[in-house]
């Protein structure tokens, strides 16, 4: 692959960001009022909302942040070790 990139008929220079990783070509359409693109299965995002944000002519998409503990926790693996017993007497009572 080349280390150009066409934009509206001129070649530029690719940026490092671009020339690595995958590349796909993939065809806009549109939905109702909005312009929508499918994302191919092997750069599918995890979960059900995204972030979207313009900077320059460049649209970045990532995956949107947990939005409660129970999300976050789901996302982490299982533990595999065995945690030690610890001593948890009761409280003493306190006069109130």
């Amino acid at each position: 692959m080349d280390s150009h990139f066409w934009s509206r008929g001129e070649p530029r220079e690719r940026s490092p960001e671009r020339s690595s990783g995958h590349v796909r070509h993939v065809k806009l359409f549109r939905n109702g009022q909005n312009q929508a693109v499918r994302i191919p299965r092997e750069f599918e995002l995890p979960g059900t909302d995204a972030i979207i944000r313009k900077e320059g002519e460049r649209l970045i998409l990532e995956p949107a942040p947990p939005r409660s503990l129970l999300e976050l926790l789901d996302t982490l693996d299982e533990l595999d070790e065995e945690f030690p017993e610890i001593d948890d007497p009761p409280p003493e009572p306190v006069e109130i």
